[in-house]
Parts: structure tokens; sequence; C-alpha cells
């Protein structure tokens, strides 16, 4: 049996990245189509092995390919076990329902999420940008003094999922789901001054700005630092994440500092701390700095 990869568990459900050994290429049709075949039976067989092993596992799927594009999606085969790829995870005493397919959801960041919500202050309100399935918001708002937390993505179905979720953890109260475009839900609350808010997101750019907000960034050309910055006021704390090799943080604080003074923006950089490996040599950074 070749040695895989790290497998990821999401609840009940593993997800195993194969290494190249199991992408089978033969010179020949003949010869390709006989190990692509013993490649899968080999996947097969490592799957049961892991269900026979592990009992908290009930699917086993194969991650095919990158997380793509803004929506962050991935695809995965089936490969044993029960056939679903809806997840019921638990973390930070927190539940959250997504579908692996269809929506973002990184157990690596956990951690992350924690240490943010330990962040927060008592009376604050929140943005939290690229928010997915709303593990941050709601994170937030079950370990923190959060006055209120706003939860903002573009991905329709993550929305369903963020809805629901926020429904399990009882912070209906706390959450308020904000979706669509950033850009255009900015636009849509600036532009009602004068006129009566469709909701209270709207209600609440006519009268105030955030105390914090949360930039859990996918790999994006556009650092969407112009609409953290419009959405600011003094002393706000704004957690941004980047992608960089390593030993390259130094240029994405160049990078927010640049933005800042682009959008005439003073800021203090408070933290800068790696947030995980990504890929041999890349990480993902996270960037803590506050408006002045």
């Amino acid at each position: 049996m070749k040695k895989t990869r790290a497998f990821d568990v999401l609840g009940n459900i593993a997800i195993v990245n194969f290494p190249d050994e199991f992408k089978h290429h033969g010179r020949t049709p003949k010869d390709f189509n006989k190990k692509s075949l013993q490649g899968a039976k080999d996947k097969i067989k490592f799957a049961k092995k892991l269900l026979k092993e592990q009992s908290s596992i009930k699917t086993v799927l194969e991650k095919q390919g990158k997380v793509k594009g803004r929506l962050r999606k991935i695809k995965t085969k089936y490969l044993a076990g029960e056939k679903t790829k809806e997840v019921l995870y638990k973390e930070n005493a927190c539940v959250f329902r997504f579908n692996i397919d269809t929506t973002y959801f990184s157990p690596r960041l956990s951690n992350e999420r924690k240490e943010i919500a330990s962040k927060i202050k008592k009376g604050d309100n929140v943005l939290v940008m690229f928010a997915g399935v709303a593990p941050f918001s709601i994170v937030i708002a079950k370990n923190s003094k959060a006055k209120k937390v706003y939860s903002n993505e573009i991905n329709r179905e993550a929305n369903k999922y963020a809805k629901l979720n926020i429904e399990l953890n009882k912070v209906k109260d706390k959450v308020e789901l904000i979706s669509g475009d950033i850009k255009r839900v900015i636009m849509s609350g600036v532009n009602t001054q004068g006129r009566t808010p469709k909701n209270s997101f709207q209600e609440f750019l006519q009268r105030a700005k955030f105390d914090v907000i949360v930039m859990p960034r996918p790999k994006l050309k556009d650092s969407f630092l112009e609409q953290a910055f419009m959405l600011s006021k003094k002393n706000t704390r704004i957690f941004y994440y980047d992608f960089c090799e390593v030993g390259e943080a130094k240029l994405i604080v160049e990078k927010i500092k640049q933005e800042a003074k682009k959008f005439k923006k003073k800021i203090k950089i408070l933290k800068m701390k790696k947030a995980g490996e990504i890929a041999p040599y890349k990480i993902r950074l996270r960037v803590d700095f506050q408006i002045l």
C-alpha cells in the first residue's frame, strides 16, 4: 500500500488527498488502463481500511484537484462508507452543517476562530467578510460578548447552510446574515441615505461603522481592503488573511500599508502571524492592524 498524504476529518467524513503515485500514467492505452484500475482498487482498499480502523469515520471521499475560485469549492469522489457529502461538524462549542462540494470549510482554522473570538471586546460590532457557512461568525457570537456579528458571504449555497447553522447554534439574536458581494452590499447601504433602509445592516451603515472586521480571504487578486476601510472608523481592528511564500510576510504588510495610504487611512500594525501552511514553503498569513 502506497503512503498517502494526511487526510482531513470533518464530522464523520474523511477526505483523502492521494499522492501522485496513485495517478498512474502508462505508456500505452492498455498499460494506462491496467494501472488506473489498480490505482482505483488501492484507493478503495485504503478507504475501507480507514473505516475499519476509525469507527468515528462513516464516509471516505477522495479530494480531486485544488480549491478553486472565490467560492472556494472543491470536488470530491466517493470511495467507501455511507454515500453522503453533507457533514455535521463540531468545534469550539459550536456545530456546523454543510456540503463538502458546494461550500468551503477549513477545520484547520479552528484555533484561528477561537483566537479571534478571544480578541473581541464586550459590545463590539463585528463584520465577518468571506464568511462561508458562518464558522467565524458563530464562534465569535458564542465565545465572546460581541454586541452583533454581521456575516457576509457571496455563495448562495453557503448562505443556506449559514442560516441553518445560526439556528442550530441559537445565535439568531447575535448573528445577522448578509448575503451577496460585499461591494454591492456596501453600495446598497450607502444608497439608502435619506430613505428607509431595507434591513438592519443598511440601517447600521447609516449610523455607525464596525469595531472589528474579520477577513478570512480566499486566494484572490483583490485584497478587498478598500471595502474594509470604507466600513472602518477610528480604532477599528482588522484581522486580514493573505497568502505568501515563506519569508515574504513583510511584502503583505507593505501591501496593506500602501492600500491604507491610497485610501487615506492611518494604521498601526499590531501583529503578524503564520496561520497555517497551505503548500510546501507557502503559508496563510494573518495581519492584525488598527485604524488610527
